[in-house]
């Protein structure tokens, strides 16, 4: 039992695509005039006018700290272990006794918490295995930079109260 040849033979049209070139063009010049004459517009003027994105959207991450400007974070190397881009390092030491405020004992805080969002995919994965809620992904999209070095956001720069995902 051999293969058999199901293909087709096409057309001379077909071969050389004219009926859909001649169709993309009238898709273009049919947005071209309605622009032109009814003044409708397919584009957003950026700074001014802003796109809206879904409650589940995914931005630039944040640590939670709380009244006393202490971030939530234990240092449990969870949200470092989980991360498939592998784009967070933590360096963790002692917590002071004097910074226990409200009777809960946390060990260990971070000394060092970078993530480097050029390597970031915005999974989630780390907000979803932090056992404390510290670390969050915020709604924030605007994450320009102008050099690599300026990409790589430490903890003073991720601190920051909750106030929602915004």
């Amino acid at each position: 039992m051999g293969t058999i040849n199901v293909s087709r033979k096409y057309t001379l049209a077909q071969k050389i695509y004219l009926y859909y070139i001649i169709k993309g063009m009238l898709i273009n010049l049919k947005r071209f005039f309605r622009g032109l004459f009814l003044q409708e517009n397919w584009t957003i003027q950026y700074p001014e006018q802003r796109r809206e994105y879904s409650q589940r959207f995914r931005g630039a991450h944040f640590i939670s700290v709380d009244k006393n400007k202490t971030e939530n974070c234990t240092a449990c190397f969870l949200c470092e272990t989980v991360c498939p881009a592998e784009c967070i390092h933590i360096i963790a030491e002692e917590r002071p006794e004097d910074e226990n405020t409200y009777g809960v004992w946390k060990e260990k805080k971070p000394a060092s918490f970078d993530i480097d969002l050029l390597r970031c995919c915005f999974c989630g994965f780390c907000e979803e295995a932090c056992p404390k809620d510290a670390i969050k992904l915020s709604r924030d999209y605007e994450m320009s930079v102008a050099t690599r070095d300026e990409a790589i956001f430490d903890l003073n720069h991720l601190k920051r109260e909750v106030k929602g995902r915004g």
